[in-house]
């Protein structure tokens, strides 16, 4: 499974930013979907999943609220809607697939990865 994540950048504080994971074509739907991130000097921690139909979906706490995981399974994408972005917000954000069954929470839990995208929130 290929996966690549974009659309991060620099931002301000309080604004709204969309990241995007592609995902390989005719797998998508077999996996559940999640979003990760790793601040500089931290662990890589859970942001986001959304299970294989998109129905259920399950957030840290540190974004509920603010984001919003969905997925489009006819266009093999996963995307990450941030808003009110907060300085603690900045990090290297990670989609990940997983075939296990439910919404895992943690990294390893994760079968495939992709490459992250650096999203930097300015205060």
């Amino acid at each position: 499974v290929q996966l690549q994540a974009f659309g991060g950048g620099l931002v301000q504080a309080g604004d709204s930013l969309r990241l995007s994971c592609a995902t390989s074509a005719r797998t998508s739907s077999d996996y559940v979907m999640g979003w990760f991130r790793q601040a500089p000097g931290k662990e890589r921690e859970f942001v986001a999943a959304i299970n294989r139909r998109g129905g259920s979906t399950n957030y840290a706490d540190s974004v509920k609220g603010r984001f919003t995981i969905s997925r489009d399974n006819a266009k093999n994408m996963v995307y990450l809607q941030m808003n009110n972005l907060k300085p603690e917000d900045t990090a290297v954000y990670y989609c990940a697939a997983a075939r296990k069954f439910g919404i895992p929470l943690t990294t390893y839990e994760y079968d495939y990865w992709g490459r992250g995208t650096l999203v930097t929130v300015s205060s």
